[in-house]
């Protein structure tokens, strides 16, 4: 029993860190999607534009690490590489969900995400960013 609490708290932490990780890595996605720095656009400009897109990538991709950790099946090993490798897939799927919005909306849509004033393709954009997530997510089970 104590094994068990052992191990189950050990492999917490492991894929605690590479959701974290992960999550990171989509924190870089939408700084590279979105003009400017993104911390500056967010923690000092304070940009709902910008801060929802990022809080719709971080949302989608701790939904595809709970996915992936969900039906690893109690294989510690499988669920660490599937949760790495669609996270990785999600974070490109994701980007590829807004660069196709880009090319289907007048205009560009980064710079909607530099700009101060809200605006409503911020919420179609971040819809579109969780959507993407959530694809990826069925397909895991």
């Amino acid at each position: 029993m104590l094994e068990d609490l052992l191990s189950g708290a050990w492999q917490s932490v492991v894929f605690g860190v590479v959701g974290v990780g992960l999550m990171a890595a989509g924190f870089v996605l939408v700084d590279l999607l979105t003009p400017g720095k993104l911390r500056e656009l967010i923690w000092v400009r304070r940009n709902t534009n910008a801060g929802l897109l990022l809080a719709a990538n971080q949302l989608g991709v701790a939904a595809i690490v709970f996915t992936a950790i969900l039906t690893s099946y109690h294989d510690f090993a499988k669920g660490l590489a599937s949760t790495v490798l669609f996270g990785l897939i999600g974070l490109g799927i994701m980007a590829l969900a807004f660069l196709v919005l880009d090319l289907l909306t007048p205009g560009r849509l980064g710079e909607v995400f530099g700009s101060d004033e809200p605006h409503p393709v911020a919420r179609v954009s971040a819809a579109s960013h969780f959507g993407a997530a959530l694809i990826v997510c069925a397909c895991i089970a």
